[in-house]
């Protein structure tokens, strides 16, 4: 029985308005001058990486770890570097804002069908991200938050996923005792696939197809044969569904198809003779 799904934010529940590098390109622009778009979209993925391995959990503070991000994101794209320094005070609260409300996020179309689906169904919905609490705040904006609860961040907790303790953190919080009883939802094999499974949930790896699925946490040629994959959120949904039927009662399918047979033709009986 399931009775509670948590979802990762990010390509999961929500997604950019604009690719990340456009939306940094746009805040650039005024200060910056125009920035090659391939160029700026390499930069940036290279500086996340570099700053989620050298600062893990946001130390230093949200602000701090995303305005190293952004300096190596505008320089590793060719941006005068004195430029950069001296406009970075204009550049970092429109960007800090930008990413805290709907200006550059949007849910999924499946996202709060989903959720309701959920509640309806008897089941908790909450929240497990790495980002930083800014993400609450964009969320909240969309109107998603209040179907949340618990919502774990992992800047406030201090451990990121895939750690035990914060897949737990969100049990506990939930009053679900026992880890089976859980499924976790995200798009990252490492961080949300294997680490709810290395904690005792159920898990699924969303894999949207087409332009849904392009800024998902994925490598090239991996292989997601023994992986549990949700094309859509719908797919999570019944999953539930079917996990949580009771234990003698079949899932559904469709009836076979009644075949009407013609009645057997009747045989005229025999006539016997009376005896005189």
């Amino acid at each position: 029985m399931i009775r509670l799904v948590t979802f990762d934010a990010l390509h999961t529940l929500i997604t950019p308005r604009k690719p990340f590098h456009v939306q940094y390109s746009e805040v650039f622009r005024p200060f910056l001058g125009d920035l090659p778009p391939d160029a700026l979209s390499k930069s940036f993925k290279q500086a996340l990486k570099q700053v989620q391995a050298e600062k893990p959990v946001y130390q230093s503070g949200a602000t701090n770890w995303w305005t190293e991000v952004v300096r190596r994101t505008a320089t590793g794209a060719g941006a005068d570097p004195h430029l950069v320094e001296k406009h970075m005070d204009g550049i970092m609260p429109s960007l800090m804002h930008r990413f805290s409300s709907s200006e550059g996020y949007k849910l999924f179309d499946d996202a709060l069908d989903t959720l309701m689906q959920l509640k309806e169904m008897g089941v908790r919905t909450g929240l497990i991200t790495n980002a930083d609490s800014r993400i609450v705040s964009a969320m909240g904006d969309l109107g998603v938050l209040q179907h949340l609860s618990p919502v774990i961040v992992s800047e406030q907790m201090g451990h990121e996923k895939p750690s035990l303790n914060i897949f737990l953190a969100a049990l506990v919080q939930a009053k679900v005792r026992k880890t089976i009883e859980a499924l976790h939802v995200g798009d990252d094999l490492v961080q949300d696939y294997r680490g709810a499974l290395n904690a005792g949930m159920h898990s699924m790896l969303v894999r949207r197809p087409g332009l849904d699925g392009a800024g998902e946490s994925k490598e090239e040629g991996e292989d997601l044969a023994a992986v549990r994959v949700a094309p859509n959120l719908a797919a999570v949904v019944e999953y539930v569904r079917t996990a949580n039927l009771p234990p003698d009662e079949p899932a559904f399918q469709m009836p076979a198809p009644v075949v009407k047979r013609a009645p057997p033709p009747v045989r005229p009986r025999k006539r016997t003779k009376r005896s005189k």
